[in-house]
Order: C-alpha cells, then sequence, then structure tokens
C-alpha cells in the first residue's frame, strides 16, 4: 500500500499553499517528497496563526502548516550559498519532479532556470506556479488567493447580491492551482514514458479559477450574461438551494430535474403544474416566488424531521454542517478523510485525509491498495542529515527505505 507513485522523487521547493498542495497530493499517491525550505522560518505558512499548537521542545506549530504538508521530508537549504546550491544541484539531479512557486525569473536568478534544469536532468518534470501566468502583460505579478478570487471574477459571482462580493472560505484559488498543477505533472509523467524526456508544466492562480468557471463562464463566452452573486441559489436551477424551516432552521434541496420537482410537490402537496412552475425555466425566472411558497411550507417544520420526508421522497437534500459536525460524522470516518500521525514534537494529530481511495478488481472482487502509512508534517529541517547522507552515498535511502 505505497501508492501508485512509488520511486517518484519530488523535490518541493515550494511555500505557502499551492505549491505545497500539489506536493501533498503527489506524497499522499506514494511519491517521496522532499521540501526545500529557508534556514531558520522555513516555509512562510510555519508563521501563519493562531492556531498553534505547543510543542515538547517549548515551540510551536502552525495547524496552517499541517494541513498542506504531510507526506514530506524538510531539508533547510540557503540557496544563496554555494555548499546549500550543491545539495539542490545533486537532488535536481536524482529528482523526478521539481515544484517552484516562486515569481516568474526568481529560480533563473539563483542559477536554476529551466535551460539548467534540462541539462542536469532531461527527464526531469518541473511545476511552475505563478498567480498570473509567466507571461504576458501582467505575468510578473505576486500571487494571493483572495486577491486572485477576485481578479479572476470568483468573488463577483459569490455572495448575497451583486453588491456583496464575497470570498470562498477557503483559499480555493490557491488549492485549485496545485490540483490541476498535481494533475499536469502526472500527464507530463505519463508523457516521459514515451518520450525519454522532462517538460515544464505551468499554471496559475488566475488560470486555475477561470478553469473552474464551469456553466458561469459560458453564460457570458456565449449567452452574452455577466453573471453576479446570488446568495445560496443555483442561476440556472430552480428550486436548488438553501432553505429557511421551523426553529430557526435550513436545509439544503435540490430539484435538477422535473421529476425531483414532482416528487417535492407530490410530498408537500403543491401544484406541479401551476402557472409559472411548470417548467424549470419558468422557475429560474421566478426564482424568488418559488423560494418564498417553499419557505411557506416549510415555516413549521423542524428541520430533521425536513430532511427525512425529502430523502423519503426521493428528493436530493442535506443539512449545512460546521467543521466539528463533518469530522465528527460516520461517513466521513469510512471515506479515509481523517488520518492519524505522530508529530515529532506536537505528538498525536489527527489531519483531513486525502481525497482519493484505490482499489484493485479481480475475480473474487475488489481490495483496496489506498496508501495508509502516512508520514506527519516534518519539523524544518528535520531530514537534512539523513538526505545529505544518502547524496553522499553513506546513508542508504534516507529516512524513506522504499525509495531509491
Amino acid at each position: 500500500m505505497t501508492g501508485p507513485l512509488d520511486g517518484v522523487l519530488v523535490v518541493d521547493l515550494t511555500r505557502a499553499l499551492a505549491g505545497p498542495h500539489a506536493g501533498m497530493m503527489l506524497g499522499d499517491l506514494g511519491a517521496r517528497v522532499v521540501k526545500v525550505e529557508t534556514p531558520g522560518g522555513g516555509d512562510d505558512s510555519r508563521g501563519w496563526g493562531p492556531p498553534f499548537v505547543d510543542t515538547a521542545d517549548g515551540g510551536r506549530e502552525s495547524t496552517y502548516f499541517f494541513s498542506a504538508n504531510r507526506n514530506k521530508e524538510s531539508i533547510a537549504l540557503d540557496l544563496k550559498d554555494d555548499a546549500d546550491r550543491a545539495v539542490l544541484t545533486e537532488l535536481v539531479r536524482r529528482a523526478d519532479v521539481l515544484l517552484e512557486n516562486f515569481r516568474p525569473g526568481t529560480l533563473a536568478r539563483l542559477g536554476f532556470g529551466t535551460d539548467v534544469l534540462a541539462e542536469l536532468n532531461p527527464r526531469l518534470v518541473t511545476l511552475a506556479i505563478s498567480g498570473f501566468g509567466h507571461d504576458g502583460p501582467e505575468g510578473g505579478r505576486a500571487g494571493y488567493d483572495q486577491i486572485a478570487q477576485g481578479e479572476a471574477g470568483l468573488m463577483s459571482m459569490t455572495g448575497s447580491g451583486p453588491d456583496d462580493p464575497q470570498k470562498v472560505g477557503v483559499p480555493i484559488s490557491d488549492l485549485l492551482a496545485g490540483m490541476y498543477g498535481a494533475y499536469g505533472v502526472l500527464a507530463a509523467l505519463l508523457e516521459r514514458e514515451r518520450t525519454g524526456r522532462g517538460q515544464v508544466v505551468r499554471t496559475s492562480l488566475l488560470s486555475a479559477v477561470v478553469g473552474v468557471h464551469a456553466y458561469q463562464g459560458t453564460a457570458h463566452t456565449v449567452g452574452g450574461k455577466v453573471p453576479r452573486g446570488q446568495g445560496n441559489h443555483h442561476p440556472s436551477i430552480s428550486p436548488y438551494g438553501l432553505f429557511h424551516c421551523a426553529g430557526g432552521g435550513s436545509v439544503q434541496l435540490s430539484c435538477g430535474s422535473e421529476g425531483l420537482w414532482r416528487r417535492l410537490c407530490t410530498e408537500f402537496g403543491l401544484d406541479a403544474d401551476a402557472p409559472g412552475l411548470a417548467t424549470n425555466g419558468e422557475r429560474v425566472a421566478r426564482r424568488e416566488e418559488v423560494i418564498e411558497l417553499l419557505e411557506r411550507v416549510f415555516a413549521d417544520i423542524p428541520a430533521e424531521e425536513l430532511l427525512a420526508r425529502l430523502s423519503k421522497a426521493g428528493v436530493p437534500a442535506g443539512k449545512v454542517r460546521t467543521l466539528d459536525e463533518v469530522y465528527s460524522w460516520d461517513q466521513v470516518e469510512s471515506q479515509g478523510l481523517k488520518v492519524s500521525v505522530e508529530h515529532a514534537t506536537a505528538g498525536p494529530l489527527t489531519l483531513p485525509g486525502p481525497p482519493l481511495r484505490f482499489f484493485a478488481a479481480g475475480p473474487d472482487g475488489e481490495s483496496e491498495t489506498t496508501r495508509r502509512d502516512h508520514r506527519p508534517p516534518p519539523v524544518l529541517g528535520a531530514d537534512g542529515d539523513a538526505i545529505r547522507a544518502w547524496l553522499a552515498g553513506s546513508g542508504g535511502a534516507a529516512t524513506d527505505a522504499g525509495h531509491s
């Protein structure tokens, strides 16, 4: 259960979130990920808090850092120091993948431009993540998540109304850029099997958000509309969204087909063919009326009873959970979405788990092959001596004996 990327070496020069998230995804898949950090402070996110966790050695660790750095080793290198640059050079020679999210041009100024990397290791796949792209009129801009959410249009479509732009509750631009980056790395590794050569994969926070505009994007590029925030209801399907009910509660429901609309109406004594309500297009045009109608019907029904009735009727529905409710939910547990690790200084930790599971299928059924032995997020520089010994050929395979 080592994962499909067992034997792949990733050198992770990234910090903050987009690049580290990509590196963690590759580590979850079994790659050996060596995280290169700045001596002294390390990854910027080590200082991002509260919350922090007090450690046995009198220090503290950031829970933000924990969120994006499981399944990695850490070595501290000063890339302006000749000796440390030599260590990175040796890592690059052996690596399959290099991750970086410096501003465009920074890595070249440090002596590791794409031409140098290709000369050191023609098979190397490099992932470069930027804020707004590596070229173009604004290619050099620094990338921060909330700025990218605004610049890429996401905030204009999120919020209670057109005058209430809101960011998403997680750094979604960073996370999506990391996900797209890992996806690009896997494609480049597959192509390397055919060509024998690596290549550079580039993405950005801007590209990642535009890449998930989905039907909102085509509403503009094809339909000529400019989508704006409209709260917790779908712009193209009705009813689909959050509805209030008795006792200050709320439920979410989705009628993604006319059949589901009719089931909803049957359960609650409504006329599915009433004027202006018979088709989805009509209901979207009269969305506020539909919301008011359903909330009048739901006004005397407590949330749990309402959810039970919706389930009985076969109408997709759910509650809005807080994170403590999510992580105590047995369904989350069943999907491997919590993992337990033993941190070197912070002790036992429970971390959000990887979202992928793997199964081997055979004539006798399926057997799960998902990786289970996760490494805790590393203490800054904790693996430096072992990695140097491995590179020098005197210490075997560093701290991860399954790799060479």
